[in-house]
């Protein structure tokens, strides 16, 4: 049985942004030159499953407790893709968690002839890999609660896990769906780890069978989703239409949604796809580096300032004209 198909690579050079700071002084751009966060790349291993999940961590250089975020790449993907988010969140005081889903990830097509990618990539895109993924998560956050309070470990005490958030790009979107809130019927159980307080989606989408009110009706959590005006996916048939319905569909929770002017499914990765079309726009990095960073600061870090910038005019302030937002706060 198929599921809901995905695909994203990775990795562009850092970029340098100006200013976005609202009137009381609130900028999530603003980060310090001498802040470069520490990488750790470590395993985890759920031996429930015998399963083996390379995770990269990026570490701010505050050693004080910090909010951690999760963040799962999409198909074909691994924990090295997005790095311009957990470098950024990591410096803006985020323990930024990136998980590697054997199954779905880089295996599923390095050093393998082209002509066996595309049919490779298409078996990937399962129900199994998409079960396997969302307990990865629960998986993950269960080690990084036995790394926190082991004394020896690198990760020891540095992280605040009553503030944890959860993202995803594409397959990682979903996979962020489901642990978050969204209910499954191809599953049979909602797989919501309460742990999660806020998350963000990057290229959501909708089930192609059922109710979408029915399968985002039991989100209890704030939601910020981005896409773009032409966010496709090169593999599976995900269109625009089913990333827009996933907002209307969330009721009763803070929600946030951007869709960017003429992006494609790469913008939320390091460089572009093969396949693109559009020339990649520097200022898409900036947005969702600026609306992410306030969503995270305002839901994990109840900073009340980024809230307001948030709810403000903050996001306009560095969105191009023809970009789309729209929020809806409880």
């Amino acid at each position: 049985m198929k599921f809901r198909r995905f695909f994203c690579i990775w990795l562009v050079p850092a970029l340098t942004f100006t200013s976005s700071a609202s009137a009381s002084g609130y900028d999530p751009l603003a980060v310090s030159a001498a802040a470069a966060p520490k990488i750790l790349d470590l395993s985890v291993h759920d031996a429930t499953r015998n399963r083996d999940l390379p995770i990269r961590v990026y570490l701010p250089t505050n050693t004080m407790p910090v909010p951690v975020v999760l963040f799962s790449h999409g198909l074909g993907g691994n924990r090295e893709g997005s790095k311009f988010l957990g470098e950024h969140w990591a410096v803006r005081g985020y323990v930024a968690v990136f998980l590697q889903h054997p199954g779905s990830d880089d295996s599923v097509w390095q050093g393998k002839p082209l002509a066996e990618r595309l049919p490779d990539m298409n078996r990937a895109a399962s129900l199994k890999n998409f079960e396997l993924r969302v307990a990865d998560v629960p998986a993950v956050l269960n080690q990084l609660e036995r790394w926190n309070a082991d004394k020896t470990h690198p990760l020891a005490g540095r992280m605040d896990l009553k503030k944890i958030g959860m993202s995803g790009h594409s397959f990682g979107a979903v996979t962020t769906e489901a642990v978050s809130g969204e209910w499954f019927p191809l599953v049979g159980q909602r797989c919501t780890d309460s742990r999660i307080m806020a998350a963000i989606a990057f290229s959501p989408s909708s089930p192609k069978a059922g109710s979408a009110a029915k399968a985002f009706g039991p989100v209890s959590i704030p939601w910020l989703l981005m896409t773009g005006t032409k966010d496709v996916a090169p593999i599976g048939k995900e269109d625009v239409q089913s990333r827009l319905a996933v907002y209307p569909n969330l009721k009763g929770v803070p929600k946030y949604e951007v869709v960017l002017h003429n992006a494609e499914h790469s913008v939320f990765t390091d460089r572009a796809l093969p396949g693109d079309r559009e020339p990649r726009n520097p200022n898409h990095h900036r947005v969702i580096l600026a609306l992410s960073t306030a969503f995270w600061d305002a839901y994990l870090k109840n900073d009340t300032a980024a809230r307001a910038w948030l709810d403000g005019n903050g996001p306009r302030s560095v969105m191009e004209a023809e970009d789309a937002w729209q929020s809806a706060v409880q």
